[in-house]
């Protein structure tokens, strides 16, 4: 009897050309400029990035917007990024060295009880009795909103219905312009504090692929702008590096191929088209939902082992631009490689010129 070969996931993901380069949309640079002109009355920024994505969901933006101003740095949804504590506790140290010039703090989003520290810290801080005054930035959809609530409701004591102030919503883009002053913090006789909401800012300019796709899945940039079978494949591609036995009751052996994944998926999910057949789009719609629902478990699309103390700094020099500066760029860089050839082509002809004498 022959014996099963045993599986092996893709350790690369091939991406195409179909991928945008860009999500900066109008009221990004409205909410930029608005930062930029509060940024003196703010005593401190509260910059939200995703746990699942702790590189990627960097802004470079920000540090020009921000510049000096204090600032503590929050990985939000937390739960959704592996729930083995031991691996995500060393993955939190390496990812608080990376940040060491700020306090980092690490918020669940099931879980409200987590924000604790941070409120802490906050009523902690010196303030004039005229009170304190606090900016939340980060990317779309990273929990900015979900934040200010979980802020509210465990330093006002009340209940999450009480607490949302700040709206919010799965789809990136709820919050256009900068709202608030929120009070988080009553304290009449050390200074309240208040709380400003500001709307998502995405990078000007994205030319990773890969970097986008991850952002898509984490609904950062609305999943619409990437090729479905794309985002289900990449999400197939990082469970089979996880655990793929968790799909495993919809799919009976672990696969690379995300169209024979997404028949079987689909069939044993009850995503079917008129015929009967498999509906790969619903199948595959369900296979993301499900995920980010934590179904198949959570973990990491960045390895945050590979993250340096100078990924930011590349990440400003690869990103810092806009579209154009990047085209801009480019035709410098190949003016300046034409007027090279033309330069040797010209002392060739004079030193041709030259030996003919």
């Amino acid at each position: 009897m022959a014996l099963a070969t045993k599986f092996v996931p893709r350790t690369v993901f091939e991406v195409g050309n179909s991928i945008p380069k860009t999500y900066f949309l109008g009221h990004h640079k409205a909410g930029l400029d608005q930062m930029k002109k509060m940024i003196k009355d703010v005593d401190l920024i509260l910059e939200c990035r995703d746990f699942r994505v702790p590189a990627v969901s960097v802004n470079p933006a920000f540090e020009d917007a921000i510049g000096s101003k204090r600032r503590y740095i929050i990985y939000t949804k937390r739960d959704l990024g592996g729930n083995l504590k031991l691996e995500n506790q060393k993955r939190e140290k390496l990812i608080e060295r990376w940040n060491k010039d700020c306090p980092v703090y690490f918020m669940s989003k099931m879980n409200r009880i987590t924000c604790m520290p941070l409120v802490k810290k906050i009523k902690m801080e010196p303030r004039l009795p005229t009170g304190s005054r606090i900016m939340v930035v980060g990317m779309p959809n990273v929990g900015k909103s979900t934040l200010i609530n979980s802020l509210r409701g465990a330093a006002l004591k009340v209940g999450a219905k009480a607490a949302k102030a700040a709206k919010t919503g799965a789809q990136p883009g709820i919050t256009r312009t900068v709202g608030g002053p929120l009070k988080i913090v009553d304290d009449p006789r050390k200074g309240n504090v208040y709380v400003y909401d500001t709307p998502g800012v995405f990078v000007p300019y994205m030319p990773d692929a890969e970097s986008f796709i991850k952002l898509a899945l984490c609904n950062i940039v609305r999943r619409d702008l990437v090729p479905l079978e794309i985002l289900a494949d990449y999400l197939l591609f990082h469970i089979n590096l996880h655990r793929p036995v968790k799909y495993q009751p919809y799919v009976k052996n672990p696969t690379n191929d995300i169209n024979e994944f997404l028949d079987e998926f689909s069939i044993s999910t009850g995503c079917r088209a008129k015929g009967g057949g498999p509906d790969r789009d619903r199948g595959a719609i369900k296979f993301i939902n499900w995920w980010e629902q934590g179904k198949f478990d959570g973990f990491m699309f960045d390895d945050p082992y590979k993250v340096t103390p100078e990924f930011n700094r590349q990440m400003i020099e690869k990103y810092g631009g806009s579209l154009n500066e990047a085209w801009k760029k480019k035709r410098l860089a190949a003016h300046n490689e034409r007027m090279e050839y033309i330069k040797a082509e010209k002392a060739r002809y004079e030193a041709l010129a030259q030996s003919s004498l």
